[in-house]
C-alpha cells in the first residue's frame, strides 16, 4: 500500500510540474482536477452502457405492468418475475450504479494521500500545496478557525459549496421532471422496493455539500470535478429520455 501510495503521489505531482506554469501555486488543485477528469474520461464508456440500460429499462415498463397485474398479491413471485424478465431482455437492473462504484478507488486514493503526514516512508510534501490560500489538506473547520467564513481559506469553500448548490439544483429539477415523465405502473412503484429510493433520488446531490465540508480539500475538488461532470454528462447521456429538457437549455 505505502508503494502505491507513494506512486500515486508522484503521478500528482507530475501533473503539477506541468500545469505550474499555467496555475502557479495552485498547480496542485489543477492536477486534481485533470485526474478527476481523467478518471472520469475512463467510466465514461461505462456511463453510457448505463444510459442505454436506462433506455432499456423504460421500454420494459408496459411488460411490468403486465407481471404487477399478474402477480400483484405475491411479491415473491412478482420479484422473480422482474428478475426473469431483465435477464431475458438483458437488461442489468442497477447497471447504473457501476460508474459511481468505480469512482470510489480514486476518491479514497486522494482522501488518503491528503490525510497522511509521511508517504512511503517519508514527509508528505503534498500537504503543503493551496488552493489559493486554503491548504489542500485542510477541511472546513479548519478554514473557519483561519480567518472565519468570510476569510481568504472560507471564500475558497464558498465558492465550492455554490458550485455544487447549483449543480444539485439542477439535478434536483432534472430528476423530479423525470420521475414526472417515468410511465407509472401499478400502485405507482415501479421496481418493488425502490419507492423510496425514488423519492430521495432529488435530493441526492444536496448531500455532496456535506462531503465537501468534511473531507480534505483535495478530495472535495475531486467530488466538486466528478458532479459537475456527471450532471452534464447524464443531461447529455439522457437528452431524449422522458421529462429531460435539452441539455444546451438546461445548463443555461
Amino acid at each position: 500500500m505505502s508503494t502505491f501510495m507513494s506512486a500515486f503521489a508522484y503521478l500528482v505531482e507530475r501533473f503539477a510540474d506541468l500545469l505550474q506554469p499555467l496555475f502557479h501555486a495552485s498547480a496542485t488543485a489543477a492536477a486534481i482536477v485533470l485526474f478527476t477528469a481523467l478518471v472520469r474520461l475512463l467510466v465514461h464508456p461505462l456511463s453510457r452502457a448505463a444510459a442505454r440500460g436506462q433506455r432499456a429499462r423504460a421500454a420494459l415498463q408496459p411488460q411490468i405492468a403486465q407481471l404487477r397485474k399478474k402477480h400483484g398479491k405475491d411479491p415473491e413471485k412478482l420479484q422473480k418475475a422482474l428478475m426473469e424478465l431483465h435477464a431475458a431482455e438483458k437488461v442489468p437492473p442497477l447497471s447504473g450504479c457501476l460508474p459511481s462504484l468505480l469512482q470510489m478507488p480514486a476518491f479514497f486514493l486522494l482522501y488518503h494521500l491528503f490525510s497522511s503526514s509521511t508517504i512511503g516512508g517519508g514527509a508528505n510534501a503534498l500537504l503543503g500545496h493551496t488552493l489559493s490560500a486554503a491548504p489542500l489538506d485542510d477541511r472546513w473547520a479548519d478554514a473557519l478557525g483561519d480567518g472565519g467564513l468570510f476569510g481568504p481559506a472560507g471564500l475558497v469553500y464558498l465558492a465550492l459549496f455554490a458550485v455544487v448548490a447549483a449543480v444539485a439544483t439542477f439535478n434536483y429539477r432534472r430528476t423530479k421532471r423525470m420521475t414526472a415523465a417515468a410511465p407509472v405502473v401499478g400502485d405507482g412503484e415501479q421496481v418493488p422496493g425502490l419507492a423510496s429510493v425514488t423519492k430521495l433520488m432529488p435530493f441526492m446531490s444536496f448531500f455532496t455539500l456535506f462531503t465537501v465540508a468534511v473531507v480534505p480539500l483535495a478530495a472535495a475538488l475531486y467530488v466538486v470535478t466528478s458532479t459537475t461532470w456527471s450532471a452534464v454528462e447524464r443531461a447529455v447521456l439522457y437528452r431524449d429520455m422522458p421529462g429531460a429538457a435539452p441539455a444546451t437549455a438546461a445548463l443555461v
